[in-house]
């Protein structure tokens, strides 16, 4: 890996370890953590977030090596991806305390959703196709196949009811490799930002997916925003639940809580 032997160059000491499973992973976090130091995710938002929970349960600190094929919480960051900015951060960046989302059990960093997007999600974790291409071809697959499903959605106590494409509860504004659905989150604000797609014709979809890149979809009328601590959503079919680009479980009902600075990032 380039950026261990610029660290161990400039006199880091580092151990790099090749995990099988994500219990593998958690193990090597954890006792890295108890021997004091630092946990370098080295991977995609999965891998961040398989790591990051393990963090911010023992109270440790995260560093960042950009290598999947979103990246979408090093985008959100303005992380580095060139291995001499990386270990240059790792060396000399600043512990920064993010809040992170808890579903399920799970520690999330980046956002949780249901509905088209994560249907998407699972046609692009079986793609092959290039990276720019996965997540727009997922996404079109998804749609066409798409049925009509109403949800109903209580943020802080507030509750709404609506048909929806999609639903996401967003700590970060990116996702699906650098969509910026939910543009106004910030991930240290002890806040979410839950972001709904709500139902107008399917020739629209694209038009807002395309949007999404910049973030000007949500100025779109059948686009709504709501911001809060705690989101519950439920639908008139079970929902398949995906957050951070993995699979989630399969539900009812979801439930999503902000646990506010919980988490130490190394960042600029």
């Amino acid at each position: 890996m380039p950026v261990a032997h610029l660290l161990r160059a400039a006199g880091a000491r580092i151990r790099v370890e090749y995990t099988q499973t994500a219990e593998q992973a958690r193990q090597c976090a954890t006792a890295a953590v108890h021997g004091d130091e630092v946990v370098v995710a080295a991977g995609g938002d999965g891998t961040i977030r398989l790591l990051a929970g393990v963090v911010a349960d023992t109270g440790g600190l995260l560093g960042v090596v950009p290598a999947g094929r979103g990246n979408d919480f090093a985008r959100q960051l303005g992380l580095p991806h060139s291995p001499g900015a990386v270990a240059d951060l790792l060396l000399h960046g600043q512990p920064r305390h993010l809040d992170v989302l808890r579903v399920a059990g799970r520690t999330i960093v980046g956002s949780v959703y249901v509905g088209v997007d994560a249907a998407a999600n699972e046609l692009a974790n079986r793609s092959r196709l290039p990276a720019p291409l996965v997540y727009p071809t997922a996404g079109l697959r998804a749609l066409l196949r798409w049925p009509r499903t109403r949800y109903t959605i209580t943020v802080d106590g507030r509750t709404t009811q609506t048909y929806a494409y999609t639903v996401v509860a967003a700590n970060c504004g990116y996702y699906g490799g650098g969509l910026h659905v939910a543009p106004a989150a910030q991930p240290d604000d002890g806040t979410m930002d839950v972001v709904v797609i709500g139902h107008a014709p399917k020739l629209l979809f694209p038009i807002a997916l395309r949007q999404m890149r910049t973030g000007r979809h949500v100025w779109r009328q059948h686009v709504f925003s709501y911001r809060g601590t705690s989101v519950t959503v439920c639908a008139d079919r079970p929902m398949t639940v995906y957050g951070d680009g993995d699979p989630v479980g399969r539900t009812d009902e979801l439930h999503v809580e902000v646990r506010p600075r919980a988490l130490r990032v190394i960042a600029g």
